[in-house]
């Protein structure tokens, strides 16, 4: 199935997000985690690339694994940190061969203690360069791209963020998946500016359930997400309960993705952190329970 056929005539493109486990124990949570969403019939399972492609083939090991067990559609990360051009196409090969119907094409980070990214001699210096790319040479993979709700922190503006998204789509990206967000007007509105600009790839938000407060006020610094007062209030009203704080990130990410789909999103891409209970309940609940046998 090519990568769009996810996202149009009425389909709904449900996709999951792991990432590479560095222990045995972690790596059984997350097959476990990997059986128990096929539940939700999803369209497609991606894995994230490790800083500088540190993960490289721990990443095609799982994308491998997940298509040979299950024969779902998979996609792999990519991203220009570290890598010359040569060396991003036999990534390339290596992942056609292992069954990789998809990229997730990105620029990266900048290395741990750099503040600004420099590509390597011979390597890419924005992801629409890698978008082209593999457009021009691997026209059998398709390409997801990121988009930027709340604006890239490296953007200029917002408009010269939009542009750059604009760039991506059109050297070749099919598909845009958001960052993740928790205020769904941002998404609406990028949704509004995307269209304004002539973008028409699919628009995916990208919702990350939480389920422990502490953690996803780091990430949400990482990434400069805003966090609502009303989701804040919620985790504070929880204090240190445990199951407390799993229901409220539960019942916040249920409400969010339900007015998604009221707002007639195409799809929705979960990061599911290796576990499945907060984003099984959250489908559960916003009414996207498993397949019946």
């Amino acid at each position: 199935m090519a990568l769009l056929d996810a996202y149009t005539d009425g389909r709904f493109g449900l996709s999951f997000e792991l990432f590479p486990p560095k222990t045995a124990e972690s790596e059984a949570t997350m097959w476990a985690t990997v059986d128990d969403l096929m539940a939700f019939e999803p369209a497609m399972i991606t894995c994230t690339y490790g800083a500088g492609g540190s993960t490289r083939d721990k990443t095609l090991d799982i994308v491998e694994e997940v298509h040979r067990r299950h024969g779902l559609p998979v996609a792999s990360h990519l991203t220009c940190v570290g890598s010359t051009v040569d060396e991003l196409r036999g990534y390339l090969r290596a992942a056609i061969d292992r069954g990789v119907s998809a990229i997730v094409a990105l620029r990266g980070d900048p290395p741990k203690g750099e503040s600004d990214f420099q590509p390597v001699e011979g390597g890419y210096r924005y992801a629409s360069e890698l978008v082209a790319m593999i457009r021009g040479e691997f026209p059998e993979l398709g390409i997801l791209v990121a988009g930027y709700p709340e604006t890239h922190q490296e953007a200029v503006s917002p408009e010269a963020d939009l542009e750059n998204l604009k760039r991506k789509c059109d050297a070749g990206g099919d598909v845009v998946v958001s960052q993740l967000f928790y205020d769904n007007a941002d998404f609406f509105r990028f949704r509004d500016d995307c269209d304004r600009l002539g973008i028409t790839a699919p628009l995916v938000p990208g919702i990350m359930p939480v389920t422990n407060f502490n953690q996803i006020k780091r990430i949400a610094s990482l990434c400069k997400a805003k966090l609502p007062d009303s989701f804040t209030r919620a985790f504070e009203a929880a204090g240190d309960d445990t199951n407390g704080q799993f229901e409220a990130g539960v019942e916040f990410a249920t409400q969010q993705v339900r007015e998604l789909l009221e707002g007639g999103v195409p799809g929705i891409h979960f990061y599911v952190l290796n576990r499945s209970p907060a984003t099984r309940r959250v489908l559960e609940q916003a009414g996207c329970g498993p397949r019946k046998a």
